[in-house]
């Protein structure tokens, strides 16, 4: 009587034998696609935004109007390989980590 019960409760035996590759590649399927959705939409793009970020510190020139990681607005006075020197106000310059510069500033409604 306690087999009967087993027996019952046991899953049914597969028609078809074993599961072939594409059983086992459906299974991966969700997690293949969350990856592929993760990549377009988080990993790419902030890729792009680091790539942009180093072409504009690589091309920064005296002259640039720029605004720091901090909010600070100010003019490039002078550039080496990893300072800028930033005019903030007269006769007041601050030394920056290249990586500090966040933006340049373009738009003239910006000053």
């Amino acid at each position: 009587m306690l087999t009967d019960i087993a027996y019952a409760m046991a899953p049914a035996p597969d028609a078809g034998g074993q599961p072939g590759a594409a059983g086992g590649l459906m299974q991966f399927f969700p997690l293949i696609l969350i990856f592929v959705i993760f990549y377009f939409l988080i990993i790419r793009p902030q890729q792009k935004r680091a790539k942009e970020q180093r072409e504009m510190l690589a091309n920064l020139k005296k002259g640039d109007k720029i605004v720091t990681a901090g909010g600070v607005h100010g003019l490039v006075d002078s550039l080496s390989d990893k300072t800028v020197t930033v005019k903030i106000a007269e006769n007041v310059k601050v030394k920056l980590d290249r990586a500090s510069v966040a933006r340049l500033r373009t738009g003239a409604g910006e000053d």
